[in-house]
């Protein structure tokens, strides 16, 4: 069934409404999300890399170790591949993020004459986002991720739940490659909406939208969501 037929700039609006009503059902669902305090942009980056596939609790340990037993940037740096390996072995895949945290270092060194990425929160955002997709590993998830909670940039990062949700309650169409969903979600989702829409949907794709057996019948949105009950059958 087409829900929004027509031009292109008609269904558009019709996806932009889509996303304003779940959003607002979210709001009254989970109430509004904390603001989170920004972090140092380099500090974000590499929590980031951590956090990829695995769970936030083991992404966080990992880091957690990582700045331990690593108090700079610059030791980190200068460290075996071996001994960041052992330090965020909790976050899972340690061999390939330890080898692409020292890459990162070495090349934001090379590029900014020291660790840091400071000059990200003058940068237009598309240059930022060029900036840190540029760096190896480093994709347009992670770089939105960098750019939304340490510099306050309205991006919309898209990670499995946001893709997954997006898509289950129409406000991307099915077949949306997720290499084009941060840009269709841009065109949908006004900027100063973002952030909040970023967390709302995923509390709502950990609580109830899941990715196996999700929670239809108790789901706020399941009497205008296209896919409420199709999951569960």
């Amino acid at each position: 069934m087409t829900l929004c037929p027509g031009k292109f700039s008609e269904r558009l609006k019709c996806k932009q409404a889509r996303a304003e009503w779940v959003r607002r059902q979210l709001l009254k669902a989970y109430g509004p999300p904390m603001k989170r305090p920004r972090t140092d942009p380099l500090d974000g980056l590499i929590a980031t890399i951590l956090s990829q596939n695995t769970t936030d609790r083991n992404s966080d340990r990992a880091f957690r170790k990582l700045r331990k037993t690593f108090p700079t940037w610059k030791q980190a740096c200068a460290a075996g591949p071996d001994a960041i390996k052992r330090a965020i072995r909790s976050g899972g895949l340690a061999r390939i993020k330890s080898r692409r945290i020292q890459q990162v270092l070495r090349t934001i060194r090379e590029r900014e004459g020291a660790l840091t990425l400071q000059r990200l929160r003058t940068m237009p955002t598309e240059e930022a986002l060029a900036y840190l997709t540029g760096l190896d590993g480093v994709g347009i998830k992670t770089a939105c991720c960098v750019l939304l909670f340490s510099c306050g940039r309205p991006v919309m990062p898209v990670d499995t739940h946001v893709y997954r949700v997006s898509r289950r309650l129409g406000i991307l169409a099915e077949n949306t490659p997720i290499q084009k969903a941060h840009e269709e979600l841009h065109r949908r989702i006004a900027p100063v909406r973002r952030y909040a829409m970023h967390l709302l949907l995923i509390r709502h794709g950990r609580q109830t939208c899941r990715a196996r057996k999700p929670e239809c019948n108790g789901c706020a949105l399941k009497f205008r969501c296209p896919s409420a009950g199709i999951m569960t059958k």
